[in-house]
């Protein structure tokens, strides 16, 4: 599903109604239903007992059949069911399957509004009667439907790359671990990645709780002590083996580290003879 089709067509309000308990859900040939969670959540099921547990939004096309929306016994929750139609009729329409939202305060609002509207308009309210407050009242619907339904299907691409990215900077901090003798930096771990620097170092340390320095640094450090504590090499040998090329430098972040020298600590670990 993409904005191609939400161009080409008019998706048109049917009906709105809020819920708290369990709904048996029909979605009758060509009426689409948004299935939005307020508070809580929910699991749909399908005809074949499968089942999906919601806590933001979910799109259900008339040709996957859910057919009920479950509360759950032990908590409260609240949910708005939209029905709504796709004109012209029988066009490409295939929103289907959960949906992110980072913006549930101004979907609520909509929803709210939608929800007022329909309670005036069934009571008799300002349109009732007037053709012209009529097609207003339906022009309002047909905007906020259309903007709820723009949010959720923007976020929920943006909620997917932002997983995708994450996955790709995962994948990069394992290579690190296991290429951590290298002449490694951000640019290029980022660039493996497929994203900026910036959104590298926030993703990364969102990962690691460290900058991507940091945490090479600390890598390396690590892989240090257990030479020395393994092997009888030189604190030189050791520093060029974990991938630094400034055995100075490494001496000073070695001590910073583990607080004690390269030699000292060579001394106090380093296997027996």
């Amino acid at each position: 599903m993409d904005f191609r089709q939400l161009i080409s067509v008019i998706p048109c309000l049917e009906h709105i109604q809020a819920y708290r308990s369990s709904h048996r859900l029909d979605c009758s040939p060509g009426i689409h239903c948004l299935l939005i969670i307020r508070k809580g959540h929910v699991t749909l099921v399908n005809k074949e007992g499968a089942s999906f547990v919601c806590s933001q939004g979910f799109a259900c096309h008339p040709d996957r059949e859910w057919c009920r929306i479950d509360v759950p016994r032990t908590k409260e929750a609240e949910y708005v069911l939209l029905q709504y139609r796709i004109m012209p009729e029988n066009s490409p329409w295939t929103l289907s399957g959960p949906l992110n939202t980072f913006s549930e305060e101004k979907i609520h609002y909509m929803v709210d509004e939608l929800l007022r509207q329909q309670d005036i308009q069934e009571k008799g309210g300002p349109a009732a009667g007037d053709s012209n407050e009529e097609a207003a009242y339906l022009f309002r619907r047909r905007l906020m439907l259309e903007r709820i339904l723009y949010i959720y299907m923007q976020e929920s691409i943006m909620k997917q790359a932002a997983a995708s990215s994450s996955t790709s900077v995962e994948e990069t901090i394992s290579y690190l671990n296991e290429h951590y003798m290298l002449p490694l930096t951000l640019p290029m771990l980022a660039r493996r990645a497929g994203v900026s620097e910036g959104h590298y170092t926030v993703i990364f340390k969102q990962n690691t709780g460290l900058t991507m320095t940091a945490y090479l640094r600390s890598l390396r450090i690590g892989k240090a002590r257990q030479l020395f504590e393994q092997t009888s090499l030189s604190a030189k040998e050791v520093a060029s083996k974990v991938g630094f090329s400034d055995y100075f430098y490494f001496s000073r972040m070695f001590k910073h580290e583990t607080g004690v020298s390269p030699a000292s600590y060579k001394s106090l670990h380093s296997p027996k003879s």
